[in-house]
């Protein structure tokens, strides 16, 4: 490590303020603080509460999602698998360079086979995870390099996010264009990490989710890999036919939590996501009110709604447990409603907010099954009113010490 550390001290003078490439200081401060924690030292009397800065808490966040990355390789693969095997009875070859890779690692489309599924899935999460670091990456570094500023480690999370949040048979370019617009439109505009609002991985769905609909939802549930095979998500057959479409499509309530079902690449399984909750919530960056908050409002919702009925909306049918369960809902609550960027900053302000997001997670689920999921515009949602909640708290804070200080 003392040889790196000297290479790149010595590769990095011309990079530095005054040197000949000093303009492009961001790209070689991101490989530099990347391998090495920063060499800055604060001076005089600071006030530090602990060690950790933007970088590590980043990583900490990717290491969190972990659990979801192995979910996304091996759930991808086997629903893909299944429903090729569903089209013609088992296939041993499907074209193109998927065939090709698989092939030469003498892996055949077999359901039961875990390496094949982990193989067969990483071959789709893989390149959308490469799209989303390379455009993204490069947004990054070009909005980094106009401003002088250092690359941001918040992209870590983004690159990771964004692509566990769509379909396996996402077209690539499609990917490519939406963490454009998640990266320059959800944060860069507002002047980058840090001064975003709006979640930038959730901002780019949307963007796809409005775009290109038939993409985003078609691919959570059938695979064009497979001849006449079909597939629904849990919410998409309660949207249209309740929990006898859900029994239909053989979905069980373990099956859901574990993450054996039809979706998102890494959405599906709330056993990962606990996992990720777990480690947030030790490390002190995922804000355990904001995620309790989240599934109070949506228990409490979907419960009233289930209690209440309704004779033409199958959706009043599903209970709490199943929206818990259901969708991307866990993932949401963990990873993108914690944002610590784009959440409330006070304790009470993060009860609300998290409330509220549960709220319209159900209220868009049920009330309007046009849109089956409703995690995403929900946090969405709740981004926009973070600030209202922050504000409302700090100032009960301030008119409370006021009087306290009259009565004194």
């Amino acid at each position: 490590m003392k040889a790196i550390r000297g290479l790149l001290d010595r590769v990095g003078k011309p990079f530095h303020k005054g040197g000949k490439l000093e303009k492009f200081y961001p790209a070689y401060e991101a490989i530099d603080t990347f391998l090495f924690t920063p060499g800055d030292v604060a001076k005089g009397k600071t006030h530090v509460r602990d060690g950790i800065d933007l970088k590590r808490m980043m990583i900490v966040v990717v290491w969190a999602l972990i659990p979801c990355v192995l979910m996304a390789f091996y759930n991808s693969g086997l629903q893909g698998i299944e429903a090729m095997e569903a089209g013609d009875g088992g296939v041993s070859s499907v074209g193109g360079w998927r065939d090709s890779i698989m092939s030469a690692l003498g892996l055949t489309y077999d359901s039961s086979s875990l390496l094949s599924c982990f193989v067969y899935g990483g071959l789709f999460f893989v390149p959308a995870y490469i799209v989303t670091m390379s455009v993204g990456g490069t947004w990054e570094a070009i909005f980094s390099t106009i401003r002088g500023h250092e690359i941001n480690e918040g992209f870590l999370v983004t690159g990771l996010l964004f692509p566990l949040t769509l379909p396996p048979t996402m077209p690539l370019w499609q990917v490519a264009l939406g963490i454009s617009f998640g990266v320059v439109i959800g944060k860069e505009v507002f002047g980058g990490t840090g001064k975003n609002f709006l979640n930038p991985a959730l901002t780019a769905r949307a963007f796809l989710y409005f775009a290109y609909p038939a993409q985003i939802t078609g691919g959570l549930s059938v695979w064009a890999a497979a001849d006449g095979a079909t597939g629904a998500t849990a919410l998409g057959a309660g949207a249209e036919g309740g929990m006898a479409a859900i029994e239909a499509q053989n979905i069980t309530l373990w099956d859901s939590f574990l993450g054996f079902i039809p979706g998102s690449m890494g959405e599906t399984s709330v056993l990962a996501c606990l996992f990720g909750a777990a480690f947030l919530i030790m490390a002190g960056i995922g804000s355990w009110r904001v995620m309790v908050g989240v599934i109070v409002g949506s228990v409490a919702f979907s419960g009233l709604l289930n209690w209440v009925g309704s004779e033409t909306n199958p959706m009043f049918e599903m209970n709490p447990l199943w929206h818990l369960c259901s969708g991307g809902l866990a993932f949401g609550l963990v990873f993108m409603a914690t944002d610590p960027v784009s959440a409330a900053m006070t304790n009470t302000g993060r009860w609300a907010y998290g409330i509220l997001i549960g709220f319209m997670t159900i209220l868009v689920r049920v009330i309007n099954p046009a849109f089956p999921e409703g995690i995403m515009l929900a946090i969405l949602f709740g981004n926009v009113f973070a600030p209202v909640f922050d504000f409302i708290v700090v100032k009960a804070n301030i008119k409370r010490r006021m009087l306290r200080s009259v009565k004194g």
